[in-house]
């Protein structure tokens, strides 16, 4: 009898043993189902991530048609932009010369493109709201979520509409709402040597593309007679204060601009780096305008970006408007090809042959015919003033 209850107790001693062992076995399993179901997987294990931002700078110059191309970029629903944000350098750093403002310029657009928005630190108040931010309401991205709950971020939405809504939102939505989008694109006018964005493109963090707008310089400086109040400060900043004086002012100033524009075209199309291959594209904005959807299609491409019916139906009817484009930042609808050859009406031939002769080389190298005479000024279509087809 002792036997037996001995056997009895050694085989419930192995069954309480088995028991718990099972129970051991079982919670060391679920462990490792959890720990590899929530925790990110090991480099042998193949997983999707998100694709690396595209980053598109449009380089250009004052009066180009830079607004309405950034607003190209801006209204697309993938696209967060930024419209000249160096101005806040320069606005702070007025005291400098454009080649010496190079370095912080750059500075704060490659954090931008990276949507740090701490580099505005430097240049505004610690106060600083979201419109704060210089010409803010120009970016559809600042005016739709997270920026902005007024409106859905396929929406088209005009500068004035969003100004009136959207403006008392926090600077910190800025950058909340960069970090939600596949593009960065940013329009600037104050790089006038491609050189100077070497160290961005070969920058591993950045997947940059630059757009290279340019535009008949004696319609460039006819805009800049329109504006020329609003411009003060970029020009004395361009060529310094007493170059802007006197009846040559305005001529010194677009000297340094066409000389930047044919350095840039140099260096991203004659003497192309290995790491600037397919990621420079030249446009004239005479090109834009004669055939709207078909130059926004081939700046898309390059950008990566799809062409949706929506946006196709706004490119047209922004530049088949009748507006003259006037004021200075005016991006709404106009009649854009009447308005990019006015000059050919309203600029004085005496003024024309100035300008042609400080610019020639840029007209030259980028396909602008020159005009000899009064009488062939009027006469001479649109067409005709070109040379050659450099943008293609």
């Amino acid at each position: 009898m002792l036997n037996f209850l001995c056997l009895c107790r050694s085989l419930a001693t192995m069954m309480k043993s088995r028991r718990m062992k099972m129970l051991l076995i079982l919670a060391v399993l679920s462990f490792i189902l959890v720990h590899f179901h929530f925790l990110p997987c090991s480099n042998d294990a193949p997983t999707e991530e998100k694709p690396s931002p595209v980053h598109i700078l449009i380089l250009s110059s004052w009066r180009s048609g830079s607004s309405f191309t950034g607003q190209i970029f801006s209204q697309h629903p993938s696209v967060f932009y930024l419209m000249e944000p160096a101005w806040h350098v320069w606005v702070t750093m007025y005291q400098n010369s454009a080649k010496v403002l190079h370095m912080a310029v750059r500075d704060l657009v490659r954090s931008v493109f990276l949507c740090d928005m701490s580099v505005f630190d430097a240049y505004m108040s610690s106060q600083k709201k979201k419109s704060d931010l210089f010409q803010w309401e120009t970016s559809r991205a600042l005016c739709s979520p997270p920026a902005c709950d007024s409106f859905s971020r396929s929406d088209i939405i005009t500068a004035g509409n969003c100004k009136t809504i959207c403006g008392k939102y926090p600077f910190s939505k800025v950058e909340e709402a960069c970090k939600t989008y596949s593009h960065v694109a940013i329009k600037e006018v104050r790089f006038f040597d491609l050189k100077v964005l070497y160290p961005l493109l070969t920058d591993p963090s950045l997947n940059l593309k630059i757009i290279h707008l340019v535009r008949d310089p004696r319609a460039v400086f006819k805009s800049r007679e329109n504006a020329m109040a609003s411009l003060k400060r970029d020009s004395n900043i361009v060529v310094g204060s007493q170059r802007t004086k006197g009846e040559m002012g305005p001529y010194n100033t677009m000297q340094v601009i066409c000389k930047s524009h044919v350095e840039i075209y140099k260096a991203g199309r004659q003497a192309i780096p290995s790491f600037l291959k397919d990621r420079y594209l030249l446009v004239r904005y005479e090109d834009i305008v004669r055939d709207p959807l078909a130059r926004a299609a081939q700046m898309y491409r390059f950008a990566e970006l799809n062409f949706t019916s929506e946006l196709q139906q706004w490119v047209h009817n922004i530049t088949h408007g009748k507006g003259q484009g006037e004021q200075a930042f005016d991006i709404g609808s106009r009649d854009a090809l009447k308005v990019s050859e006015a000059w050919r009406r309203t600029l004085p031939f005496q003024k024309i042959e100035k300008v042609q002769n400080v610019c020639k080389d840029a007209m030259d190298l980028l396909g602008y015919r020159l005009v000899h005479s009064e009488k062939e000024q009027k006469n001479m279509s649109l067409d005709l003033l070109f040379a050659q087809n450099s943008s293609e």
